[in-house]
Parts: C-alpha cells; structure tokens; sequence
C-alpha cells in the first residue's frame, strides 16, 4: 500500500482526504491519504520521517509551505514563488513542488478561459496571491496585483517579473476596465458576506476566479454573474492543484470527475 498525506497544522478540517480517496478507488489503486499535523517547529523532523517510514508524498498547507523549503529541494517554479505545496519522496532526494500555480490554470483551462496574451487582475499579494500571479504570468498574461499594502504588490511585481505591475486597491474600477480576468486571492467573502472588489467594477468580458471556496457562492461570483461574467468557484482551484498533485506522484491520469464529486460532496 501506498501512503501519501497532508502536512499543516490545523489540518482537521480539510477536504484533500476524501478527494484524494475517490481517486484512489476510482482507479483501483492500493493507497490511502492521511493527515499529519506536527508542531510548527517540527517540520522538518516530519518530512524526514515521512520519508523514514516510506510515505510516497505529501501535500503542503499552512503554516509549513515557506518554511518546508529549507528541508526539500524546490524545482524552479516553486523556488521561484517561495512556497511548496506538494512533495514527493520517489526520486534520490526529496523534491518540492508548487501545485497552486496548475490550480489556477486549469481552473481557467476548464472553463475555455484563454490565459495568452489577457489583462488580468490579482487581488492579494499574499500566499494564494503568489500563486496565482505566478500562473498568469507564465501563461504569458500581463498580471496587475491589487493588494491592500501595495509594498507587498510591490515586492511580489519585482520577483514575478516584467509581466506584473503592482497597484492600491483604490486602482480596481481603472484595472478591471479593460481587464480580462480576475483572480480573488484573499480571503474576504469567507467570514462575510462581502467582496474584494466594487460590484460596478466588474463586467461581462471578465472571467472570476474567487480562491474562496467556503462559501461556495461569494458576493464576488453573485456580482459577477449578475454583471454577465463567467464566474468560477474556488473549489475548481482546489481540485486541480490536487489533481496536479495526484498526476505528479502516480504518473497517471487523475480522475477528475470522481475527485470533483467527492470534493464538493464534502463541501
């Protein structure tokens, strides 16, 4: 039997189990995906151990995806964004990737969203930030970062490069203007019943991502549709950086029907 798993702490509430258990009964596979949760100063004696007792991979969430980069060896792109989500025990050393990044583009792919060449708008410049803006930008998008402190946009614009700019949150009715896509990655419309972003703002050329995925329906998605906008919720983000991460440690194909399923069962 295979063992792969999540590392994080508080971890008792995700929802990659039951996901990633339809995948391994969907294709028969001998495996199972479990839940560690570690002191937040014992990262690094998790991973080795998981390595020691043969564990195949595990999956990254707060508060280690910065501080699991001293203990693995990063590809490029996760080295490039600072954060890794997803690690694999199979080759001679322990590698780390960033499956965040697959989460948004084939989010965007999923719902016929051209990425190429598009205006897009990032709200956030923080984790999920990070991720997304990276993804836009090597799918060879200009990516505008509104961020709340717009040193921090600043500061994520410099490491991703000359496709970003960085902007206040004041700039999003002139941002989303001509914009193409939008990307909510903070948090708010999680706690409450609010959006990132002015509902006037928003049009029928865009295309919304919201990285909230509890509640599945935002204040974000409702504007946007009532605004003619193809709308897209988190739960597809969050499915395909799993599905990223299944097709990295198998090899194979990720049923992508059964994991949906399961995920938003669970929801």
């Amino acid at each position: 039997m295979q063992v792969f798993g999540l590392v994080g702490n508080p971890v008792e509430h995700s929802l990659s189990p039951p996901m990633h258990e339809a995948a391994y009964d969907d294709l028969g596979l001998d495996a199972r995906y479990v839940t560690f949760e570690p002191d937040r100063g014992d990262i690094e004696a998790a991973v080795e151990g998981a390595d020691a007792l043969g564990v195949a991979g595990l999956n990254v969430t707060i508060p280690f995806k910065q501080a699991v980069l001293d203990v693995v060896e990063p590809d490029d792109l996760a080295a490039r964004i600072g954060a890794v989500n997803t690690i694999d025990f199979s080759g001679d050393t322990i590698t780390g990737h960033n499956t965040d990044t697959e989460g948004v583009r084939r989010s965007f792919a999923h719902h016929d969203v051209p990425l190429a060449e598009r205006d897009a708008v990032v709200v956030g410049a923080g984790g999920a930030g990070r991720a997304a803006s990276f993804a836009l930008a090597d799918a060879d998008a200009d990516v505008s970062i509104a961020n709340r402190t717009v040193s921090t946009a600043e500061s994520l614009a410099a490491d991703v490069g000359p496709a970003a700019s960085a902007h206040s949150l004041d700039a999003l009715p002139e941002l989303l203007a001509d914009a193409d896509v939008l990307v909510n990655a903070t948090s708010v419309g999680m706690e409450e019943d609010v959006s990132p972003v002015p509902a006037d703002a928003l049009h029928a050329d865009l295309a919304v991502l919201d990285a909230v995925y509890a509640p599945l329906e935002t204040r974000l998605l409702r504007d946007a549709d009532a605004a003619g906008a193809t709308t897209i919720d988190g739960a597809w983000m969050l499915l395909f950086q799993g599905v990223a991460a299944f097709e990295l440690w198998t090899g194979r194909d990720a049923p992508v029907d059964a994991m949906n399923d399961a995920l938003r069962a669970s929801l």
